[in-house]
């Protein structure tokens, strides 16, 4: 008797309506049986963070930590050179004018846990042809880090869960690089 595939048909259920219907109200209670099915482990899986992610859920109230049907809200990572970035921009060919960014470092501190310290944030526009950015960035002013623990992650679907209580499930997006937003 073959017992993993109801745990992944969970997996695979998550990932289909973050996909096709994110504000469908069953999500948080299968996001709960997706971490405890699946559990994250940084110590092993830590080059899975590595990539551009797009959040397709939020339990926040927040608008700008909630999906929109016009807006990308994607949360780029390099965790080997401690960088990462969230960046709230149009989506479809307008994204190319820029969008609003924070610039963090990041520190993986345990097997679920990753560091955040927001460095700067503002506008980050369209590159140039001399491959220049137009930028328009401020110091960002954070006392203590923020956090996020991974709960789940793999190379299409990441869970976590902020410093604020906030739970988030993000996709991967393939079709976007990394270096575009980092430079890197």
């Amino acid at each position: 008797m073959n017992t993993t595939r109801p745990v992944e048909h969970h997996r695979e259920q998550l990932v289909d309506l973050l996909r096709h219907r994110p504000s469908d109200s069953g999500l948080q209670t299968l996001i709960n049986r997706v971490e405890q099915k699946h559990p994250a482990d940084l110590s092993s899986s830590a080059d899975l963070l590595h990539g551009v992610w797009e959040l397709r859920w939020s339990s926040s109230r927040q608008p700008w930590l909630k999906p929109t049907a016009g807006l990308e809200n994607l949360q780029v990572l390099n965790p080997v050179r401690g960088r990462g970035c969230n960046l709230l921009r149009l989506r479809g060919p307008l994204s190319a004018l820029g969008g609003i960014c924070v610039q963090a470092e990041l520190q993986i501190a345990d097997s679920t846990r990753v560091e955040v310290r927001f460095r700067q944030g503002g506008w980050i526009g369209p590159s140039l042809p001399n491959r220049q950015q137009l930028t328009l960035l401020r110091q960002v002013q954070q006392s203590t880090p923020a956090w996020l623990d991974i709960t789940v992650l793999d190379q299409q679907l990441r869970i976590c869960r902020g410093s604020a209580g906030t739970t988030f499930a993000l996709l991967r997006r393939n079709d976007l690089n990394l270096s575009t937003f980092l430079g890197v």
